[in-house]
């Protein structure tokens, strides 16, 4: 289960930060990735860690504004967004698997089995 927290109305250039809870897996380390989608627009990977590793990936839209974290102790992944654009407008999904995947597919959604209910982010 997962459960995202942390979404809201920005003005360009400001920030949020997104909260997405996820199940205990025992001895399972899951990848965890944020997704968002725009009305009209394919879902698309933003971010994605593995929390075994704490290798972190991004697109390149996102790069040096959004930071991806994680919180063994809370099961909890962050994203922390700055310097808000307009097209950053969507909800935002967080999304897990526990089998992982190759370093090329981490924004592939079909990666990913375990999905939350979307948090939405509008930057004006």
């Amino acid at each position: 289960q997962l459960v995202e927290s942390g979404g809201g109305a920005v003005q360009a250039g400001g920030s949020l930060k997104l909260s997405c809870a996820y199940s205990n897996y025992g001895y399972i380390r899951p990848y965890i990735g944020w997704f968002r989608q725009a009305p009209g627009k394919e879902r698309e990977g933003v971010t994605s860690i593995a929390t075994v590793s704490e290798f972190k990936y991004y697109d390149d839209s996102v790069k040096g504004r959004f930071t991806i974290s994680h919180d063994m102790s809370r099961n909890t992944v962050y994203l922390q967004m700055d310097n808000l654009k307009p097209e950053d407008t969507g909800l935002y999904y967080c999304a897990a698997t526990r089998t992982g995947y190759h370093p090329n597919r981490w924004a592939d959604r079909n990666e990913y089995n375990f999905w939350g209910q979307g948090t939405q982010v509008t930057v004006s």
